[in-house]
């Protein structure tokens, strides 16, 4: 099996790396109001990266809760977290670039027109109180959960093993820290370093790379993972892995070249998510 102990696993590697060339990318071109919209407005790079990132962790969720089915032995729980997770990480992709709404030039229903902060077919930008339905209460969520999933449950699991066991048994996994803290980091760089009003989206983005690398690495290979993974065995493993680090920077340059089709507005830094 895969899943014996390493400092860092290449696919996890490769993450951290492509997430921490973004920020410098950021940081490189705050001095520049132009070339930091390419990055961040609707439509940006970091948008078509998260909405690539989010669907490819779709599909290997998807992938995986086939494969526990045809193995057999797996329990309702198990399959409803996987199945349930892929399809609201499928979601996620879909709002992230709302339904292909504006690639396909759709006009928003008089609702949406009505009660979306931003005129678009989408449900995370819906007005709650103030703000919007990912500001007021999703981005809460978000941070909750991030933090319980990234931080204290791993933490915990150090002192007590059978943390890890329980939340495997669920159908879950839970990422090593040595990949958990640089994304924290990065996250906090990202909002520290940058000045402008969608700089969040950076932390969304590093999230969605951070949990394709680790949903790869634990379901794949099992790293930090108790497990059968479902590449198991040397050198199949290994040969996956290293496509799979090739994926993840092809997405990188589909995400900036499918910024460009999609002819990002950079007359203005629009304020959303």
């Amino acid at each position: 099996m895969s899943n014996k102990k390493s400092f860092m696993h290449p696919a996890i590697a490769t993450g951290i790396a492509i997430n921490v060339f973004v920020l410098a990318l950021a940081v490189f071109w705050s001095g520049d109001p132009r070339e930091l919209s390419r990055l961040l407005v609707e439509d940006g790079i970091v948008e078509w990266s998260q909405f690539l990132c989010f669907s490819a962790i779709a599909g290997l969720l998807g992938y995986t809760f086939v494969q526990r089915i045809k193995a057999g032995g797996a329990s309702i729980l198990e399959l409803l977290a996987l199945g349930g997770l892929s399809a609201l990480c499928a979601l996620a992709a879909l709002e992230e670039i709302s339904w292909f709404q504006r690639i396909l030039q759709v006009q928003s229903s008089e609702f949406f027109l009505q009660n979306n902060r931003q005129g678009e077919t989408n449900l995370h930008n819906l007005a709650v109180g103030s703000g919007s339905l990912h500001k007021n209460v999703l981005l809460k969520l978000i941070f909750i959960a991030g933090i319980t999933h990234n931080l204290i449950l791993p933490l915990v699991a150090r002192a007590k093993p059978g943390v890890r066991r329980w939340v495997e048994s669920l159908g879950l996994y839970l990422p090593p820290l040595w990949a958990s803290v640089p994304y924290l980091v990065l996250v906090a760089l990202s909002h520290a370093l940058i000045d402008h009003p969608r700089k969040g989206e950076l932390g969304e983005m590093f999230g969605a790379m951070h949990y394709l690398a680790t949903v790869y690495a634990a379901y794949f290979v099992g790293v930090a993972y108790g497990r059968k993974p479902i590449f198991d065995r040397e050198p199949e493993a290994g040969r996956m892995t290293t496509l799979f680090c090739m994926f993840l920077v092809f997405m990188l340059f589909m995400g900036w070249l499918l910024s460009a089709g999609a002819g990002a507005d950079l007359s203005g830094v629009v304020s959303g998510d």
